[in-house]
């Protein structure tokens, strides 16, 4: 804790949080953010100078309750572990008895998160919005730099970006690999992009970037027939089939019930595209969309704000998220 918030370390529903409360008083019913950090579900934690210095930073400027989550990680635990943690704690905090708990006003409830943690806000807002048990909804989702969809693992932004020195393309497959199980043949064949199963290749019309994706973005990558795979690997791990862990793959149906939604990405980004491909579906789903494009920023731009090494690019980032969330929720 310091002058300004108080922190918590604790659990809701059994998962461990951390929970930032602003100590100025709050002239009324506060507003909540929930918080999944980034690292490929595989590194990360709340604690991360990087991740506890956006959540103070975030609880001050909002003068918000911000919740953030230490979900299970993999090679120990694997999808839809992950998933499944971000989702009961959601579910937990928007029980009106814990909104009263901590003064949170139930209609000014978001939850966000970065790369990783982005996947997983995006996720969870999906299932959410689906739960007849949730009487609570959420207000916003906020995505930054979001991994969403491990089908096409060779769209431009993971072309022109595959060797970035912070998130190169090999990276992100094993992160996604890993995610689902430690079997070498699934990682192997993501390298590849041979993965998907042929009966599944209906689903990659979801992410088509040669339709959705704006001519400048594609900057003459040519969209190649697709390369199916064996059927062995999807029936042994279906995760990367499923809306749950891939939110790009949900219907145009289930995305019109999405909330307002804040979407950020950056130009030096394997998961640029991802962004970009979920901007177009929601914009034609109808769904109020924010979406910051910034094209000299590069992947995990806003965790460098807390360094010695300060960046302008992540100030940059962090105060677009900041004032959003400020003027929304």
């Amino acid at each position: 804790s310091d002058e300004n918030i108080t922190v918590t370390d604790t659990q809701l529903s059994g998962v461990p949080v951390r929970i930032f409360v602003p100590r100025k008083e709050p002239g009324g019913l506060r507003r909540a953010v929930i918080y999944f950090h980034g690292g490929g579900w595989c590194l990360g934690d709340a604690g991360l100078k990087s991740y506890d210095y956006l959540a103070r930073t975030t609880a001050h400027r909002l003068n918000a309750v911000v919740v953030s989550v230490n979900y299970r990680l993999a090679p120990q635990h694997h999808f839809p572990a992950q998933f499944e943690d971000a989702y009961s704690v959601t579910k937990f905090f928007l029980q009106s008895k814990v909104l009263s708990q901590y003064g949170v006003d139930p209609a000014r409830v978001c939850v966000a998160g970065d790369s990783a943690g982005g996947n997983l806000a995006a996720a969870v807002t999906q299932q959410l919005m689906e739960d007849p048990e949730a009487k609570t909804k959420l207000k916003l989702q906020a995505l930054i730099y979001p991994a969403l969809q491990a089908l096409d693992l060779n769209t431009p932004s993971y072309q022109e970006n595959q060797d970035d020195p912070l998130l190169s393309r090999s990276l992100m497959v094993r992160f996604w690999s890993e995610y689902f199980t430690p079997d070498a043949s699934l990682r192997d064949a993501m390298a590849s992009n041979r993965h998907v199963p042929a009966s599944s290749g209906h689903l990659l019309q979801l992410l088509n970037w040669s339709s959705l994706l704006p001519a400048e973005m594609r900057k003459g990558y040519p969209y190649p027939t697709p390369t199916f795979g064996s059927p062995r690997l999807a029936r042994l791990y279906p995760g990367f089939l499923e809306a749950r862990a891939a939110p790009l793959l949900a219907g145009d149906a289930q995305l019109r019930r999405l909330p307002l939604t804040y979407l950020l990405t950056c130009g030096h980004d394997v998961l640029r595209d991802d962004g970009l491909l979920y901007a177009a579906r929601l914009r034609a789903a109808g769904v109020p969309l924010a979406h910051h494009h910034f094209p000299e920023a590069f992947h995990g731009a806003m965790m460098f704000v807390s360094s010695l090494g300060e960046l302008a690019v992540g100030h940059r980032l962090l105060n677009s998220y900041t004032e959003w969330l400020d003027e929304n929720l």
